[in-house]
């Protein structure tokens, strides 16, 4: 929309639409805009048609001993979804990434109350999951809030859609596409088998754009391995039932390793041009040092981290490019338990933010 619109009564229209609520906006422009000059409506492109869809549908019934004729109509009437191949493409290389501006989009005011308000509703829910798993309250609230702002943004994208779309026509350009494509094609398995196994309308399910589904957003293979009924109604209902999602969230972390009592990370400063850097970020956030190695190596650490019986990891968050006004890295030595935060989603910023929410909801409860 660039252009014309810096000129005169251009100008003017652009900036009231911008002041009028979005729909309002968009439904006074189409009225103006005479009808040679309408958008094209893009073709819905259904998998009916595509051969290599219809393959595997066939060969999922025969191995998975489902009716063919309803595999095949499921994945038929799935649409392509530009959006999801477009928001799979791999950023542009030299993208910095910047902890203080993840961090502020999840630890901030709002997400902190419904985090506050969430555990005030389901207190005891989340003491029961903390005492029967091991895995801390604050931490099943982080990994919520996070992941969908305690149920409020599940994800409006048809699974079917999600899943049939990166599993056929994944961005070739991706470094893993032929890896990726493996993922996806195994989780439209998952699916649709869940779908059947439940009773679920593999058509109406919603979730993310890559497939992840409810308030914790596990992939169907999560939800198959590690959801659980924990409000004891005879169903796993990941949608609706805020015990299902507790423990399942804490289910998954105790199925990864979660060691209770240990602390995620510590603070660690490091000793200038002493340190040994590069040996201490090449095993990235797989805890590999024990505490002497670590401090030898230049990262210094105090208090309780010097007590640490277990290995460490130096975890390492950049706050954008220095030349372009970005700040310098911050660092964290990251524990076993770091490690299994990072188990839930690939990225130490994630693990963080989720460790740092849970916290700050923590510190705004009345009996803390």
């Amino acid at each position: 929309m660039s252009g014309g619109l810096g000129h005169g009564a251009l100008a003017g229209l652009a900036l009231s639409l911008l002041l009028l609520p979005f729909g309002v906006a968009a439904s006074s422009a189409a009225k103006r805009r005479p009808a040679s000059l309408a958008p094209a409506a893009a073709p819905v492109l259904f998998y009916a048609n595509h051969e290599a869809a219809m393959a595997f549908a066939t060969d999922l019934a025969q191995r998975r001993n489902l009716d063919p004729d309803w595999v095949r109509q499921q994945i038929g009437l799935a649409q392509h979804l530009p959006q999801a191949v477009r928001l799979m493409a791999p950023a542009p290389t030299g993208t910095p990434k910047n902890w203080s501006v993840y961090r502020a989009r999840f630890v901030e005011p709002i997400r902190i109350e419904a985090g506050r308000q969430f555990w005030l509703a389901n207190r005891e829910t989340l003491e029961r999951a903390e005492a029967e798993f091991g895995v801390p309250a604050s931490l099943i609230i982080g990994v919520i809030g996070v992941e969908t702002l305690y149920g409020r943004h599940t994800g409006t994208f048809r699974v079917i859609d999600s899943l049939t779309t990166l599993a056929f026509d994944f961005p070739a350009s991706h470094p893993r596409a032929q890896a990726r494509t493996e993922f996806f094609r195994a989780e439209l398995e998952q699916f649709l088998s869940l779908a059947h196994r439940t009773g679920m309308d593999p058509q109406s399910a919603r979730g993310s754009y890559a497939g992840a589904m409810g308030w914790p957003q596990f992939m169907p293979s999560s939800w198959v391995k590690y959801a659980i009924d924990y409000d004891r109604d005879d169903r796993i209902d990941l949608f609706n039932s805020t015990g299902d999602v507790i423990g399942s969230v804490a289910n998954y972390f105790k199925t990864f390793g979660w060691l209770p009592g240990m602390p995620t990370h510590y603070p660690v400063t490091l000793a200038g041009a002493a340190t040994d850097l590069d040996t201490l970020l090449a095993p990235d956030i797989l805890p590999s040092f024990s505490v002497e190695s670590f401090t030898a190596k230049g990262a210094v650490l105090e208090g309780a981290a010097l007590e640490h019986t277990g290995k460490l990891a130096l975890v390492e968050l950049q706050n954008g490019d220095p030349a372009n006004g970005g700040g310098p890295p911050s660092y964290v030595a990251g524990t076993d338990n770091f490690y299994t935060v990072t188990r839930y989603n690939w990225s130490s910023y994630y693990a963080l933010a989720v460790i740092e929410l849970g916290e700050a909801v923590q510190a705004g409860l009345p009996w803390r």
